[in-house]
């Protein structure tokens, strides 16, 4: 395994590779959390689309919950053991095991839903953990003043893997069962069922081929920190007393500990809205796999086009503008869908509104397609930025420590936001208490950071 030297420049093919492992673990988020199978598993394996819109929730919010304990500590002990590589293989033979397992959960199988929901969580869990050791490896590949751009050109490299591996799906894989044909107007590959609903489970097997083949430029190219010449046992107690630490100096530094709350917030916000974002679509407006396809297609690119230059404007004008702006656009978003139904635009029934022709008939499901367009093009500058605010507040050295802690941060409600449209969901027998609880932690999250200074452009903690 290559390790790092830090008076050499990092290779292009070093900086590419670790590139690739948004585009390698993209498709789990596209395809599994968002696009696909979350819609079918409300669609076809719940009993309803509201009760499936709740099942989905309590299965993210114990992936939240899981992971708002292993973060961290997993974070700290990558630190004081130093390599990050082997973290990120262990999670990633995870993640794949679990999207496989996700074909088996068909229609008609007894034990069709527990068995997507477990695998769905498991699968949550081990992407996130290693985006962990993935993010620590940021600041040793660039200089501070490039890490902007890198944070954004990951995210915007993560949506293009997202896009092909969606227009694969759609347009090779999964068929309407109306038609039996794809969106490309062709018979399914290798024979996918169409009735059995094989084209949207496909979503789970063909994620983990695609992580386990582009994962591999990232372990063959990328310099790894050195090993600090611990044993495990001694990295994993060394690991827990840095996370004890890491906690107090936070607490000691009311800028961090502002942002690390806003993240929670609003990062925990945004990941509910995209679980639950096709689920709503398609119990809201009816849609299946093909217009929930095209609205992830449309989403992708505008994503793709807003990591590039979100990146840029981070550089320009600080992380904090960029993750101010995308909170706004996103509440401003979920306002707009809250007003959202089958006949409905901003809680009024306006001239148009019926039924018309084409996937997309109606004016209200033509607003929410736009609304899908907004949330792609914001949603990647407010993840790139937010992990770029972390590494100019804090030293290299503890990256994989302080990127335990963001996880934390937004993962430690990423089991509240869930339950709360769950639970609100279940007591309101609507799903547009969905939107409505969203509101809540995006303006709590922009609230806190307005409140805070920008992040300094260096690694220096007295900037």
């Amino acid at each position: 395994m290559r390790v790092l030297n830090r008076s050499a420049p990092i290779p292009r093919r070093g900086i590419v590779g670790w590139l690739l492992f948004d585009w390698a673990c993209q498709p789990f988020f596209t395809l599994v959390l968002t696009f696909v199978y979350a819609p079918y598993f409300a669609a076809a394996l719940a009993p309803n689309p509201v009760e499936g819109q709740a099942l989905w929730g309590y299965a993210t919010a114990a992936a939240g919950l899981a992971l708002a304990v292993l973060s961290p500590v997993l974070g700290s002990i990558a630190d004081a053991s130093g390599p990050k590589k082997p973290w990120i293989a262990g999670a990633v033979i995870i993640l794949a095991v679990a999207c496989t397992a996700l074909w088996f959960a068909a229609p008609g199988v007894p034990v069709a839903v527990p068995l997507a929901l477990v695998a769905f969580a498991m699968a949550s869990v081990a992407a996130e953990v290693a985006a962990v050791f993935n993010n620590a490896m940021m600041p040793y590949l660039v200089p501070p003043e490039r890490i902007g751009r890198l944070s954004g050109t990951g995210w915007a490299v993560g949506y293009a893997g997202g896009l092909a591996s969606l227009v694969i799906v759609l347009g090779f894989l999964a068929a309407s069962p109306a038609t039996g044909r794809t969106l490309l107007g062709l018979v399914p590959l290798f024979g996918l069922d169409a009735a059995a609903r094989e084209g949207d489970r496909i979503a789970g097997p063909l994620s983990a081929a695609w992580l386990l083949v582009f994962i591999v430029p990232l372990f063959l190219f990328t310099p790894d920190a050195p090993r600090s010449g611990r044993s495990l046992t001694g990295a994993v107690r060394e690991g827990f007393a840095r996370l004890r630490d890491t906690v107090a100096e936070a607490r000691r530094d009311p800028r961090l500990t502002r942002f690390l709350v806003a993240n929670l917030l609003y990062q925990d916000g945004l990941v509910a809205l995209f679980a639950f974002g096709g689920v709503y679509a398609a119990g809201t407006f009816g849609w299946g796999a093909m217009q929930l396809g095209l609205f992830g297609i449309l989403a992708t690119v505008t994503g793709t086009a807003g990591a590039i230059l979100g990146g840029r404007l981070d550089d320009r004008f600080g992380p904090k503008a960029v993750i101010l702006g995308a909170v706004a656009v996103l509440t401003l978003v979920c306002l707009g869908t809250l007003s959202l139904g089958r006949d409905r635009i901003f809680f009024v029934v306006p001239t148009g509104a019926g039924t018309g022709a084409g996937l997309f008939p109606t004016l209200p499901e033509k607003v929410f397609l736009a609304f899908g367009a907004v949330i792609g093009a914001v949603a990647g500058p407010l993840q790139a930025s937010s992990r770029s605010f972390l590494v100019r507040l804090v030293p290299r050295e503890a990256a994989g420590r302080y990127f335990g802690l963001l996880s934390l941060s937004g993962k430690l409600t990423a089991f509240l936001a869930p339950l709360a449209v769950a639970l609100a969901t279940d007591v309101l027998n609507t799903q547009a208490a969905g939107p409505a609880v969203l509101i809540a932690f995006f303006a709590g999250g922009a609230a806190l950071l307005a409140l805070s200074r920008d992040a300094p452009r260096r690694h220096d903690k007295s900037a």
